[in-house]
């Protein structure tokens, strides 16, 4: 009796064990740089990977394409992006859980302060600045709003959103596609001066979603820890110092989401794959 009592002890010990150091992978879309998407990232996985006995693994990729392409085929078992909406990424069937906080995103089409360019119908014939072709605010959006103006453009793709504004700052282009958000704080680290010729509807922020194969109780235990992250205050320092990286303003953290509140964003992207398959 004694004996199988340590047996299931034992069994028991070696399961959570093994619970405890199961690795999730956590991809991010690179809108900045390897280096900054790490420091930002890092620290908040690993704070939520030790509050739910995990491991969170933070997953990038060199370009937003290639992230697009690995999450379409279902490589990560949660994301931090918007690219789910895709029409071709449906069959991944990731589910949103949580969306960063803070006020709605915005897609624009900005040129430097300094430019010459006045109103969006100056940049037919001439080349713009997009992250990737699968980005939402930074592509999608935007570009939706140039075919209905009759506009048309040379695009040119800088890899990530922080790669086509260091191109704009540089004046390899003319214009370009943004997050707001992305570009504001891009704009108060590398003290750039830009000029916006056109604004979005707003958008929700990106969120965070869970792939299919992420057992229940795992994927509710990540989403409420970084539901609670912003309300403890260890989480919330951690917060802060991530965003102090990239020049974010609050709020910070993540709040509630569904799949439902993405209605719109699914949309664009409808339309325009449907154009472009023309």
């Amino acid at each position: 009796m004694n004996t199988r009592i340590l047996a299931v002890v034992l069994y028991l010990f070696l399961a959570a064990s093994a619970a405890a150091e199961t690795t999730h992978s956590f991809g991010v879309l690179p809108q900045r740089s390897a280096t900054l998407t790490a420091q930002y990232w890092n620290p908040i996985l690993k704070y939520v990977g030790e509050k739910c006995g995990l491991k969170l693994e933070l997953g990038v990729k060199k370009s937003a394409e290639e992230f697009s392409e690995a999450e379409a085929k279902g490589e990560f078992d949660f994301v931090f992006s918007n690219h789910i909406f895709i029409p071709d990424h449906a069959a991944a069937a990731y589910r949103v859980m949580v969306r960063a906080a803070g006020e709605p995103i915005h897609g624009q089409i900005v040129v430097p302060d300094t430019s010459a360019v006045k109103k969006l119908q100056e940049l037919n014939g001439r080349e713009t600045g997009f992250p990737s072709k699968n980005a939402f605010v930074a592509y999608a959006a935007p570009m939706s709003a140039l075919l209905l103006a009759g506009v048309t453009v040379t695009p040119v793709f800088g890899g990530n959103q922080e790669g086509v504004m260091a191109q704009l700052r540089a004046g390899s282009i003319p214009a370009a596609a943004v997050n707001s958000r992305v570009m504001k704080e891009y704009s108060a680290r590398e003290n750039f001066r830009y000029r916006v010729l056109w604004t979005s509807e707003p958008y929700l922020e990106i969120p965070v979603a869970v792939h299919p194969r992420v057992a229940e109780p795992v994927a509710k235990a990540i989403r409420d820890a970084l539901i609670g992250m912003s309300h403890e205050a260890e989480g919330l320092k951690m917060l802060k110092a991530s965003a102090a990286i990239i020049k974010q303003q609050g709020p910070f953290g993540f709040v509630p989401a569904q799949d439902a509140d993405y209605k719109n964003q699914r949309e664009v992207y409808r339309i325009l794959w449907k154009k472009e398959a023309r």
